[in-house]
C-alpha cells in the first residue's frame, strides 16, 4: 500500500489520508488467536437473527505490519456490516515482524482464518457462505487461504481442515510471487524475499527454479487449480499494482482449470478499492454480494 509510480494517470486519485481522515467506524468484538498483539481479528455483527453470510477479510500493506493493520479496512467492513454481512477481519505478524518473516505469517493467516469456525455458534454465522476478500498483499493472502488444501508440495505443512473459501475476491492483488519479484510493483522486491527466505538466506541468490522451489506453496499460481471461483477487481489508475498483474494471473489460471473474472474499474485507483463511496468499491461490493449467494433458507437447505 505505498504510494509509487507503477502507472501513470491525470485522474485524481484518493489518498491514504483521504480515507484515514474519515470517521472510523468500530468493530464489534475483537478475539485473539496468539499473544501477540497482531494476531487479533474484528469480528463486524450485524443485527438481526442471522445466520449471517461472512467475508474473511484480509489487509494489505506488502506483507508488512508497519505499513498498514487490519485497521485498514474499518471502513468497508462497516459498510459490509450494515449491508447485512459479516465480516472476519483477520490481522497478523508482517514480514517485519518477530515471528512473521517466512512461514509465521502463513501460519497466523491460517489460524486466524480456522478461528471462525469456533465462533461461528456464538455469533450466528453462516460458514456455507464464507468469501475470502483480500486488498492489495491481503489479496494474495486470501488466495492462498482458499489453496490451503493443495499445499504439501512445497515446505508448507498441508493442514488437516482448512476452513472452507467459497469464494475469493482480490482487489488489486499480488497473486504470483514470482511476477512481484520479477516486475515493477509498488511494494518492492524486499518483502517478497522475506515472505519466501528466513534469515540469512537471500532469495535475490538463488537461481529462479532455486526460488520457484521456496514459493511451491506460498505463489498462487503454483498451487493451481484452486477448485474455487475467483474475481480480480482492479483500478486502471492504480499506482501501486498494474492491472496486468491481474490479466496475467487471471490466464494462468484459467488454462489450469479455474474459474477467474477480472474487472478493470476505470479511472479508479488503489485507495478507492477499499473507500465506501466509490465506483471501485460499489464494484467489489458487487462482486461479494454475488459470490455470497441466497440464504440457506432461499436455497432449500435447513
Amino acid at each position: 500500500m505505498l504510494l509509487g509510480s507503477a502507472m501513470p494517470s491525470d485522474t485524481p486519485l484518493l489518498t491514504w489520508p483521504d480515507l484515514l481522515g474519515r470517521s472510523r467506524p468500530r468493530a464489534d468484538a475483537t478475539i485473539a488467536y496468539g499473544p501477540d498483539l497482531l494476531q487479533r481479528v474484528d469480528l463486524w455483527l450485524p443485527s438481526g437473527p442471522g445466520p449471517h453470510p461472512v467475508v474473511l477479510m484480509v489487509h494489505g500493506g506488502c506483507w508488512t505490519s508497519s505499513i498498514a493493520d487490519r485497521s485498514i479496512m474499518n471502513w468497508v467492513a462497516g459498510d459490509l456490516r450494515a449491508t447485512g454481512i459479516a465480516v472476519w477481519n483477520i490481522d497478523y505478524r508482517g514480514v517485519d515482524r518477530p515471528g512473521g518473516r517466512h512461514d509465521g505469517i502463513f501460519t497466523d493467516v491460517g489460524d486466524a482464518a480456522d478461528l471462525l469456525r469456533d465462533h461461528a455458534t456464538a455469533h450466528r454465522l453462516d460458514l456455507t457462505r464464507v468469501v475470502a476478500v483480500g486488498h492489495s498483499a491481503g489479496g494474495h493472502l486470501a488466495l492462498w487461504l482458499a489453496a490451503r488444501h493443495r499445499l504439501g508440495r512445497g515446505l508448507l505443512a498441508k493442514p488437516a481442515d482448512p476452513l472452507p473459501i467459497a469464494h475469493v475476491i482480490s482487489l488489486g492483488g499480488l497473486p504470483d510471487l514470482e511476477q512481484a519479484l520479477a516486475e515493477k510493483q509498488g511494494c518492492g522486491p524486499d518483502p517478497v524475499h522475506k515472505l519466501l527466505l528466513p534469515p540469512p538466506l537471500d532469495t535475490a541468490k538463488l537461481t529462479r527454479r532455486q526460488r520457484r522451489d521456496f514459493m511451491q506453496d506460498k505463489s498462487i499460481p503454483l498451487l493451481a487449480p484452486l477448485g474455487v471461483p475467483q474475481t480480480l477487481i482492479n483500478g486502471d489508475a492504480d499506482r501501486i499494482i498494474p492491472t496486468h498483474f491481474a490479466t496475467d494471473f487471471a490466464r494462468e489460471m484459467r488454462q489450469a482449470g479455474d474459474a477467474v473474472e477480472v474487472r478493470i474499474i476505470p479511472d479508479q485507483g488503489h485507495v478507492e478499492l477499499i473507500a465506501p463511496k466509490t465506483p471501485a468499491w460499489a464494484a467489489a461490493k458487487r462482486a461479494i454480494l454475488a459470490a455470497l449467494g441466497p440464504p440457506r433458507a432461499e436455497r432449500g437447505e435447513s
